[in-house]
């Protein structure tokens, strides 16, 4: 198919059908098409891409190809070391074994046989410092993608998330931020910032949008652009309303515009979890997350999937540690009356920035994962109370880093105090005020703070201890990357709510990608991938990339099983998930 305006016709017939474009769902159409398996994609949204898009585009796959490439070659036994440190006995859930073989075989798989490329993250460390833990190795991020090779599909492709780009122009990590935060102060990155703005201003005169894909958006451009290859059929704006089929399994679906598509090989379900359906965030979300949950994932992510499955006779997880990814938020004005949600991913451990909470207390270790931060503060929230907190600059860490939509010098900051998205004081007692916290508790804090920051440590806290502390801070501040005082006014504050990049809680599954119905056996012809499928990690989050490396990991296994390539030993893995089961 080769018309991105083209439309399902009613009573086509697939192979493998799947339902939604994330990674995990392109990853089963791309896998399945190689094999040699008719294939449709069908997209709720009028873009691809889901929360894919908008993400770092990292995946942790212990052992995969470039590391080893990199001289990194861990033990088999690496890996399951950390995550049972982490996990206790759920690192016995058979999907990890599983995942941990496979994923390098798939991170081999697309690098070999698509248009996906990748780049190492040799010097990346995992989340947590502690046994079977890595400084770097386990991680891999797609390659920098030309938007052109696209064609005409470049414009179906869901943009970067507006207010964490510069003007729609996604940035990366490591090295490509580095200059951007380094362009008033050293003439090399001056002139390399210049040429990719130049070159975007360029790519949205020419093409409506910016063609320099990096991190997520470049991931699932080379997706896209290998399910293209492969002849993949790729439907927007085509919502999935039911599954059809009978006591022989799923063998087709019905989309909300009546037509209908069969599978003879089955469906996937991949449609991103339900990180904005208020009745399963209200059934699965503790008390203690808050009346109010504002996601960073796209708003067409409300648990379609999930439903769909459901009513085939799947289960949904409900016993995980965390039912969310959590991340701090900062609600941003679209200028139409509602709010934009900002994930705050970088500045958190950045020197010269804090985050208190009540009075004006600080509650945790800001250089902490986005999701291990959230987590503390729920649990430091008074019962009944709505958990948020501050995020607090002095001017020259503000100008340095930014301070979440607030973006650094040379941006003005009037705008964003005219929108009532930044708090603005000359002095810390006055941004106390504005913030409704005490003063002389928040001039304590800092000048405790401070204090230990010129010293290097962070004994309330430990910030900067670990080496994910140090990656995340500033590698030229010394003597610890991730402190530096907050000592130069005017003071700048954020508000931060409770929000997520996406959900955990999903559809149990086997180690198979197969969903798994009442009485433990696989639903036949129906698969999970995404966050549609249980968080394989129980609801923790040992590393970045926890979310994109089991998406593809069971993306790939589901198009193995549906080609009958895999998975043949149907009583052997019931009765290893029931043991597993029985034992947790």
């Amino acid at each position: 198919m080769d018309r991105i305006d083209a439309r399902p016709e009613d009573g086509a017939e697939y192979d493998l059908l799947v339902a939604g474009s994330g990674a995990g769902g392109l990853a089963a159409a791309v896998t399945a098409a190689h094999l040699g398996l008719k294939v449709a994609v069908l997209e709720k949204a009028p873009v691809f891409g889901g929360t894919s898009a908008w993400s770092g585009g990292w995946l942790w796959v212990p052992r995969n190809p470039l590391a080893v490439e990199g001289g990194i070659d861990e033990p088999a036994s690496g890996p399951m070391q950390y995550l049972a440190g982490i996990m206790g006995n759920r690192a016995g859930d058979p999907r990890i074994a599983q995942y941990l073989e496979t994923g390098p075989e798939m991170v081999r798989f697309f690098r070999g046989e698509t248009q996906v490329d990748w780049l190492d993250g040799n010097l990346v460390p995992d989340f947590a410092d502690g046994p079977g833990a890595l400084g770097g190795g386990r991680s891999v991020v797609a390659a920098p993608y030309d938007g052109r090779k696209l064609g005409p599909w470049a414009k179906k492709l869901r943009p970067p998330l507006g207010v964490i780009s510069l003007a729609g122009m996604g940035i990366a990590s490591g090295k490509d931020i580095r200059h951007f935060f380094d362009a008033t102060r050293k003439p090399a990155s001056m002139l390399y910032a210049a040429k990719r703005i130049l070159r975007h201003g360029s790519d949205l005169a020419t093409k409506g949008r910016g063609m320099q894909l990096v991190n997520g958006n470049a991931l699932v451009a080379r997706l896209m652009r290998s399910a293209l290859d492969l002849g993949v059929d790729l439907f927007a704006d085509a919502p999935v309303a039911t599954l059809s089929g009978g006591p022989e399994g799923i063998t087709g679906l019905r989309l909300a515009c009546g037509t209908r598509l069969a599978a003879r090989k089955g469906v996937v379900l991949a449609t991103g979890g339900f990180p904005h359906d208020p009745a399963l965030q209200d059934r699965l979300f503790g008390p203690e997350t808050g009346q109010r949950h504002y996601s960073a994932a796209p708003r067409e992510n409300a648990g379609d999937g999930i439903r769909l499955g459901r009513e085939a006779g799947g289960q949904l997880c409900r016993d995980l540690a965390n039912a969310g990814a959590w991340a701090p938020v900062s609600l941003v004005p679209d200028g139409k009356g509602g709010h934009i949600h900002f994930p705050h991913l970088v500045d958190r451990a950045k020197p010269g920035i804090i985050a208190v909470r009540g009075q004006g207390t600080r509650f945790a270790n800001e250089a902490d994962s986005y999701h291990a931060f959230m987590r503390r503060l729920f649990d430091t929230t008074p019962a009944g109370e709505e958990p948020g907190c501050w995020l607090i600059a002095d001017h020259r860490a503000q100008r340095r880093w930014g301070l979440g939509w607030a973006k650094p010098f040379p941006f003005p900051l009037a705008p964003y105090r005219r929108a009532g998205y930044l708090v603005s004081a000359p002095t810390l007692a006055g941004l106390a005020g504005a913030c409704g916290m005490d003063p002389a508790v928040l001039e304590a804090t800092v000048a405790r703070f401070n204090a230990q920051a010129e010293a290097g440590e962070d004994p309330d806290f430990g910030r900067g201890a670990s080496r994910y502390n140090r990656v995340q801070g500033d590698p030229e501040h010394g003597p610890n990357p991730s402190l530096g005082t907050l000592a130069k006014g005017p003071f700048h504050a954020v508000r931060i709510v409770p929000g997520s990049l996406g959900t955990f809680s999903g559809l149990d599954a086997d180690r198979f990608a197969r969903v798994l119905g009442r009485e433990g056996r696989p639903i036949p012809g129906l698969f999970a991938a995404g966050n549609d499928l249980s968080s394989i990690f129980a609801g923790h989050y040992p590393s970045g990339g926890i979310t994109l490396g089991p998406a593809m990991t069971f993306g790939y296994i589901a198009a193995h099983v549906a080609a009958g390539r895999m998975g043949q030993d149907t009583q052997d893995t019931e009765k290893t998930n029931g043991d597993f089961h029985a034992a947790v």
